[in-house]
């Protein structure tokens, strides 16, 4: 099992999406960024992801869920509508890849990006280096423990 952490706007979608449908499967779409859809490309079903809002009064990892399926092509690339829509991709050659994911648990509290930066078992955690913007990340399984032990 590989562990992840995917950033959003609580505003687009947050832990509490995810609370207020347990039972059902949220598409994590929209990604634009070429490095962090390959990171998607590597998830598996069963994987766990942190749930990071960003860009918020309260930054920090939220929650998590699991990935219950695995890398496909972003439907939201093919919809003129969509603020996603990508007019270079077509069905034939996607570009953009998304995954489904499920509620596993909300933190008991949001961990904060200042006790993740402050942490020195954390220094090397990409999230914390200046002028990442990645929204999708793998998290070590070191990291993935060390960031739990700060809630």
């Amino acid at each position: 099992m590989a562990c992840w952490l995917v950033k959003s706007e609580p505003s687009e979608c947050s832990i509490d999406d995810f609370v207020a449908a347990p039972d059902r499967t949220i598409p994590w779409d929209g990604v634009r960024n070429y490095q962090a859809r390959n990171f998607m490309a590597q998830m598996a079903v069963g994987d766990a992801v942190m749930v990071y809002h960003s860009s918020c009064q309260h930054i920090g990892v939220a929650g998590i869920v699991r990935v219950v399926r695995a890398a496909y092509p972003d439907p939201t690339q093919f919809n003129s509508e969509s603020p996603y829509h990508d007019p270079k991709s077509t069905p034939e050659k996607p570009r953009w890849q998304a995954v489904d994911l499920q509620f596993e648990r909300k933190l008991p509290e949001l961990i904060p990006l200042q006790a993740i930066k402050a942490a020195p078992a954390l220094s090397d955690f990409p999230l914390v280096r200046r002028g990442m913007r990645l929204s999708v990340m793998p998290v070590t399984q070191a990291q993935w423990q060390a960031i739990l032990a700060l809630g």
